[in-house]
């Protein structure tokens, strides 16, 4: 890109030390980013990325260092503050309020500083985010409602709101883990566009196809100290990888050819429907054997929640068969689900995967808690059991901190992954289904998680793997089945197609 310049610092970080109670989180790290520099922040998951960026933002306090802004020191007590210098942040969790229009979420928290007499002109204050929506090409109306619009808007929304603020040093916090391939790639020329524009641009990342595609630099952090800083166009992917994990990591899961036996999972001719009577699983048909990983690759909103959710007893079948080892299990609910030993990886750890509040040992055993394994007749619970199996999965599957007794809010994105993956496939399961089993993963934990579904499909477990990344459908997929419209289009050898073929047929074209 090279739309940087050297001799503008917009920002500098110097010896910055963060720490809670007895851990450091940030200990003596450095930074600088020049005007119209694009700059990555890369490292594991917990590495200390973001409790960085809620230092410079102002959310949180930090213990030693200084922070310059175009070149004065500043000392932050809120967000507030940091806006009025500038500094913007678009979050991984978005902070939108749905009912409300772009507008009124734009301007929210900041009336008193925009605002000319008693009242919100909306009228002007519509046209102006129009406008900036056209001069950037997002697409959006400062009318809609949130609730309206989809995820890759809104998070247009969260970039409109820090450039109607005037920030010209943006920070983003993973701004791709929940946005499609061809989002992505527009979101990419929008951070092209506002550096050429001179904004200085910081995102938090551990995708390093992303850092290649559009940072200019990149700084490395790892256990919450500064390891590199490396011009981006000078280094491989290999190489960043090195440095975030700190050993040599595989891009490429290692397996020996599948040998699947007999059918674990069929679906016959599945129609669901959504709240409106519209059909989002259209006639779909598929079937996964023991021994064998089918991938299910399309565009996001294409049918693959509703039909996850149809086979795991969350969504109701209109008419069609889910049948498990050739008995017909269509519409009998989670609960019996869970007892016919199909296990679940959700697209959504936090909100369907793990009670975050729960210690990581109530999290492990949350299927199963009112079982007699862990509960009697008069609803007492065996505290020590839970503890006891908890420990061998914490330990089996490396959660850390090793800790039973650890909130799973406290963990890492990583780490919780972890958790839900042990608590998964510790049964034993018939059926693995495994929805985006990696998103938001750094390139450790991915090669973590992917290892252990390849050994579960060694064990002969039947594994239904859906993903938006076709990277991971080709890394482990056998076959690979190509959604459109709630419609299997075809389903092929993994090693009998590629990715410009799967990508025409995600896209609609006729198999």
């Amino acid at each position: 890109m090279e739309c940087y310049d050297l001799s503008h610092k917009s920002i500098e970080l110097k010896s910055i030390t963060k720490r809670f109670g007895n851990f450091t989180a940030n200990e003596n790290i450095s930074l600088a980013v020049h005007k119209g520099e694009v700059h990555a922040l890369l490292g594991e998951n917990g590495a200390g990325k973001s409790t960085l960026m809620n230092i410079l933002y102002g959310l949180y306090p930090y213990d030693e260092g200084e922070i310059y802004i175009h070149s004065k020191q500043v000392s932050f007590k809120s967000p507030l503050d940091a806006i009025s210098h500038g500094v913007g942040m678009v979050h991984q969790h978005f902070m939108l309020i749905s009912p409300f229009t772009v507008a009124e979420n734009i301007v929210l928290g900041a009336e008193l500083t925009i605002k000319k007499s008693s009242f919100l002109d909306y009228k002007v204050i519509n046209d102006e985010i129009n406008k900036l929506s056209k001069a950037y090409g997002m697409g959006i109306n400062a009318t809609d409602k949130i609730k309206d619009i989809g995820v890759a808007l809104q998070q247009r929304v969260e970039i409109l709101k820090v450039l109607y603020r005037n920030s010209d040093v943006i920070i983003f916090d993973e701004p791709t883990a929940v946005l499609t391939p061809q989002e992505i790639e527009s979101f990419q020329n929008i951070v092209r566009l506002l550096a050429k524009e001179g904004k200085s641009i910081i995102f938090i990342t551990h995708k390093l196809k992303e850092i290649k595609a559009c940072a200019d630099f990149c700084t490395i952090i790892r256990s919450g100290k500064h390891i590199k800083t490396v011009n981006v166009s000078d280094t491989s992917e290999i190489e960043l990888a090195s440095l975030m994990v700190g050993r040599s990591v595989s891009f490429k899961t290692e397996k020996i050819a599948s040998n699947p036996k007999e059918s674990a999972l069929k679906i016959e001719n599945l129609v669901v429907e959504n709240s409106m009577g519209v059909k989002v699983v259209d006639n779909l048909s598929l079937e996964v054997r023991k021994g064998e990983i089918v991938g299910i690759a399309g565009v996001s909103g294409n049918g693959q929640k509703e039909l996850v959710e149809a086979i795991y007893g969350l969504n109701r079948v209109k008419s069609g068969k889910i049948l498990l080892e050739g008995e017909d299990i269509t519409n009998i609910g989670v609960a019996k689900t869970i007892e016919k030993n199909i296990a679940f990886i959700p697209e959504d750890r936090h909100h369907q995967g793990l009670v975050l509040p729960f210690t990581t040992a109530y999290n492990i055993v949350l299927k199963e808690i009112d079982s007699p394994k862990y509960s009697n007749k008069l609803g007492f619970i065996n505290s020590e059991k839970i503890i006891s199996d908890a420990i061998d999965i914490i330990s089996n599957f490396g959660v850390q901190p090793p800790d039973p007794n650890k909130p799973c809010s406290e963990l890492s994105g990583g780490n919780q992954q972890k958790v839900i993956l042990g608590r998964e496939i510790s049964n034993s399961p018939i059926v693995l289904i495994a929805f985006q089993p990696t998103r938001g993963l750094d390139v450790g934990s991915i090669e973590y998680i992917h290892k252990n579904i390849i050994a579960q499909r060694d064990s002969q477990k039947a594994i239904l793997l859906i993903s938006l990344e076709l990277d991971e459908i080709f890394n482990l997929a056998d076959k690979v089945a190509v959604i459109s419209k709630g419609y299997i289009n075809k389903v092929m050898d993994a090693h009998q197609t590629n990715e410009n073929e799967v990508g025409f047929l995600m896209a609609g074209g006729k198999a």
